[in-house]
């Protein structure tokens, strides 16, 4: 007598995910120096413009780009 096989299972796909958008972020401090930020856990413009503004706090100015 022949042992049968069990069925095999569907093997779950992989979704792949869109890469998340990596920006850039320009900072001018009041005392007039500037500063570069690469931001990589963002997932929007104002959502970069906030982690870069609670990491650095007092800023004059911030400039955010979507990095290439």
């Amino acid at each position: 007598m022949q042992a049968q096989r069990k069925p095999a299972k569907p093997r779950a796909t992989r979704t792949t995910r869109a890469p998340r958008p990596e920006y850039i972020a320009a900072v001018r401090y009041p005392e007039g120096h500037s500063e570069i930020f690469h931001i990589r856990n963002a997932d929007s413009f104002a959502d970069a413009r906030e982690l870069v503004i609670s990491e650095v706090g007092d800023v004059l100015s911030v400039m955010i780009a979507l990095r290439h």
